[in-house]
Parts: C-alpha cells; structure tokens; sequence
C-alpha cells in the first residue's frame, strides 16, 4: 500500500486508531514536517496530522526564499545568522531541485537607510557567520553597474549597489517533500485530521481526540510523547491542554502581490528599503513579478487570511516610490497571497523589531510546543524538539535514541545521479520530456518541481499516451495531478493548484481556465459523490477569491 496516497486516505486513518505510537506531531508545516522526518531517522513510530492541507497555514505562504537572515544583523542576533546561513547551505544540498541560487541586488541610494561602506562591512560580517561559499559571496557595483544590472532603477540619487545570493523556493513543496521522506521513513501523514482534545493518564498526555474535516469522523491516538507544532494555531493547541498555557505568540501578517513581468519587467530580483525604514523584495519568476512584503499585527481569521485594500495600497506605494516610471496600479495585481508570522510574544516591539528565533516549552502535562522560527532553520528547530523528546524517552523510559542525521539526508526528489550536476540532469529530463508528450517549457517545470521523482511522473504520462490520447485536461496537467494523488495525498482541487504546483499564485488564469475539467478528472479519480464534489468545488472557489 502506498502509505501517502489520497486513494489510501481511509486505510491510513485506521491505521492512525490501532497503532501505539512513540511521537506524535501537530502540524503538517515545515516545523512539524521536520521534527516527523528528525524523529522517523531515529527509529521513531511517527504520526503527523494537520487539520487543513499540509503547508496551508505559513508554510505555503513566505517570500519563497532560503535566505540568510541579512536582516539579522540589524537587531544585532548573530547566533540566528550564523545558524539560517548554515541551513541554508545544507537545505540546498538535500533539495536541490527546491534551491535555486537567486542574484539580489541591493540599491544604495542618496539619503537611503543603507550606505556603501556599511553595507559592505555588514555583508563581509554576514558572510563570515553564514559561511558563504567564495561563488556567492557579495559584489560591491558603483551607480553605473547597478544601472546595467537592473535599468528600471532611478538614475537620480542611485551611489551604487550589492550583488548577493539567496536561495529561490518553493515554501510548499519542500514541506510536502520533506514529508515524503518521513513517510518512506515510516511515518504515518494524514492532512485533514483536526486535534479537539488531548487524553491523559496520571495527568500526562497519552495521545489526542481527532476528527477527521472530511466526514467528521472521530477518532483517538495514542501517543507516548506529543508536539505541537500548530505555528499559528499554537495557542489554541496549548488552550486544549489541562495546563491551559496558551498567549506566547504575537501573529503577524505579511502580504505578497503578483503582477505580470510586463507591468513591472525586472531583470532581476531586487532587495530594496522603503520610506517607512522596512525591507521589501521583488522577484521576477515564471513570467510574473511577486513583490513583499508587509508587517501588521493580526487578530483575524488564522485559516484565511485576507489581503486588505491597505496592504496593497502600502505595496503600491514602496514600488512605485522606487520606479516611479512604471506606476503600478491596483488593477495590474493579478494574485497574491497572505500569511501568518507565529512569532513569540514581545510586548512593546514593532511587527518588524519582534526575533524569529524559536522557543520550546515542556508542560506539566508532558505535551511539548514549539513556536516562532523560521523557514530556513526548520532542521535545526527539529532536531532541537527531538533531542528534548530523546532528554525525555531516557529519563522517562530509560529508552536512548540515537543523535540526529538530518543534515545529510537527501529529502524526496532531491536524490540526483552523483555523476552529473543538477544542471546536467534538468537538461537531461527536459530532452526525454520531449519524448513522453511535454514542450520544453513543460518538461523544464517538471523537472525542477519533482526533481529524482520525475522518472515516476514521465511513467505516468507514458501510461496516459497509451491508455488516454486525449482528455479535456492537458496532459502535464493529468501527469502532475495523478503522481500528487498518489503520492502526495493531494485530497482537493485547491490542494493541487495551490500546495502541489503553486499555480494559483503565478498561473491563476490557467486555474481560472482548467479548474472544471481537473474538478472532473479528480472526481473520476476518487470516485467523489455529489456532495463530495460540491464541498471541494466551494474550497476551490474561496481559495481563488482569497488570492485575487
């Protein structure tokens, strides 16, 4: 049996009812992803659940960058650099279809908020706790190469630039591979499993009462240890437990928009600081410009959070204060995407001022939360968790587990020949695409979103040529659709165009366009009643109204 199959989906929640296990973790985002992956590699029986889609909360939702913290350096949290920049480094090795080396480029400008000589000593500082390898190591450019690198900028008041490199990804597929590899570990992944209590014996946490959003089905868990690692829904999760220890985080909101490359055609990725003092990226990718982000603190809705007329407005106005030839209109955003910070409070800090260093706490009850944290550092955030669990199991169980292996662990799609170079193996893949039915185009998207796991993609498209010539659903669409079902739990429409492919945010005419024909190849798929069908035709509908 494929253990992370939606077709499985059933099989796998009765398994979650009959197994005692020794972990089990709440949250399927990148924390919860990586302390499943830390503890499986240990020879742990592993159970994750998440309450939406896995990644639907923060983790589908940053700036889609492994990046080093530069910001960092300003609230003076040097052990944070060191440690992101570290992580970086080793989050490339083992994705390295998710880690795309990106060029950013820093405009020093008259009267700006960043001189040349400081920012110069501020990077060779960074690069120094970061270990940046000679390659990617910054570039000091005067007014003119600046102008060469990125001609929209304004001639006037522009001293020079910094050429530096973070890491392009994609937030939600590295969770969701991530999670593949703790699945071929041995763990047990359900996505749409909510937690509505905790069980106890002696007033220690032996497991949780889940029900399953799809049917409501309830059901118990056993567990010797439990983590919550619910990020936004921390609090709430805590709230459940006797101990009632919730009020740690400060939410904050930060907001993205998509415009067409065209309305603002960018040569590059630029890092830029506004007129109110903050930091805000552009980032040309498949044809789309996305820029970010803002800062707000939030008490809305956790599960969908809106983009406000006021956050665009504010991004409006820091783009077009930088190009002001181009003047970009609330009309030319096409998309955009919000999401929740699940910071640790810090009564009396601005959003920006608040540290992303994560904290864990151990409860009377025995239930173990993590909070804060950030994208980059989700191994060293696990492997922390785990060896706090490992304290535990010895102490409690007189059980040794052993150390974590988690940096040399090449995570699913991410395990390439060793005889070529990632390079060498897209320009590979993209040629035998051409032979299985895709354009260049195609292939090459493939190719980088899978990585290793292509060959089983080109397989099904292989099948689909013999059995399926013709469908009203492309058939990358078909291909991609089929491996996610199968191998990824994708449950819904809006998992796959928003968790799977990201297609919602930088294709979302596509979506507009396909999403009754891949509704109706899914329904055919899992064989979805009417009322299954009305369910995820209405998730799909709210998942693209929230973006537009």
């Amino acid at each position: 049996m494929n253990s992370f199959s939606s077709k499985n989906r059933a099989t796998i929640i009765k398994q979650l009812s009959a197994v005692n296990y020794d972990l089990l973790v709440i949250g399927g985002g990148i924390t919860g992803a990586g302390i499943a992956l830390d503890a499986a590699s240990r020879g742990l029986k592993v159970a994750l659940l998440d309450m939406q889609d896995f990644a639907a909360g923060t983790s589908s939702r940053s700036t889609k960058l492994i990046h080093g913290g530069l910001r960092y350096l300003k609230q003076l949290e040097f052990a944070l650099v060191a440690e992101v920049g570290r992580e970086r480094k080793i989050i490339h090795r083992n994705a390295p279809h998710l880690t795309k080396p990106e060029a950013m480029l820093l405009p020093i400008m008259k009267k700006g908020s960043f001189g040349k000589f400081t920012t110069k000593l501020a990077m060779i500082v960074y690069e120094r706790l970061a270990g940046v390898k000679k390659e990617e190591r910054h570039q000091v450019l005067s007014a003119k190469e600046t102008s060469l690198k990125e001609p929209l900028l304004p001639k006037e008041n522009l001293l020079g630039g910094i050429l530096f490199y973070e890491y392009r990804t994609d937030d939600a597929r590295l969770t969701i591979e991530i999670l593949k590899e703790a699945v071929i570990k041995g763990t047990t992944a359900v996505n749409y499993i909510k937690v509505t209590g905790f069980t106890y014996e002696n007033d220690i946490v032996n497991g949780v009462q889940a029900e399953d959003q799809l049917n409501g089905a309830a059901f118990h868990i056993k567990a010797a240890y439990v983590i919550n690692a619910g990020g936004p829904w921390v609090d709430e999760l805590d709230g459940l437990d006797n101990t009632k220890n919730a009020g740690k985080l400060q939410i904050t909101k930060g907001v993205h928009i998509v415009v067409d490359q065209k309305k603002l055609p960018v040569k590059q990725s630029l890092y830029f600081d506004t007129y109110d003092g903050r930091m805000m990226f552009i980032i040309p990718r498949e044809g789309k410009t996305y820029i970010g982000t803002t800062d707000t603190f939030y008490d809305g809705d956790k599960p969908h959070p809106k983009i406000t007329a006021g956050d665009r407005e504010y991004i409006l106005k820091c783009v077009n204060d930088y190009f002001q030839a181009q003047k970009l209109k609330p009309g030319d955003i096409e998309s955009g995407w919000a999401g929740l910070r699940p910071l640790i409070r810090k009564p009396g800090k601005k959003p920006s001022e608040i540290s992303r260093k994560d904290e864990t706490f151990v409860w009377e009850s025995g239930l173990i939360t993590i909070a804060g944290g950030k994208l980059t550092g989700y191994r060293k955030m696990a492997e922390r968790v785990m060896n706090k669990v490992a304290e535990k199991m010895l102490r409690d169980l007189g059980r040794k587990i052993p150390v974590s292996t988690t940096s040399g662990i090449k995570i699913s799609g991410g395990k390439m020949y060793k005889s070529v170079s990632f390079r060498e193996f897209v320009k590979n893949k993209i040629k035998e695409g051409f032979t299985v039915g895709f354009t260049g185009e195609e292939a090459e998207k493939i190719v980088s979103r899978y990585g290793s796991n292509v060959d089983a993609v080109y397989n099904i498209a292989r099948k689909l040529n013999m059995e399926e010539p013709e469908n009203a659903l492309p058939l990358a669409l078909r291909v991609q659709l089929i491996y996610t079902i199968e191998n990824e739990m994708c449950v819904s429409p809006a998992d796959f165009f928003t968790r799977r492919t990201g297609m919602l945010y930088f294709e979302i005419k596509v979506v507009k366009s396909m999403k009754e024909a891949l509704s109706a190849y899914m329904r055919k798929l899992l064989l979805w009643d009417e009322n299954t069908s009305a369910v995820f035709e209405k998730q799909l509908a709210e998942a693209i109204l929230e973006v537009e």
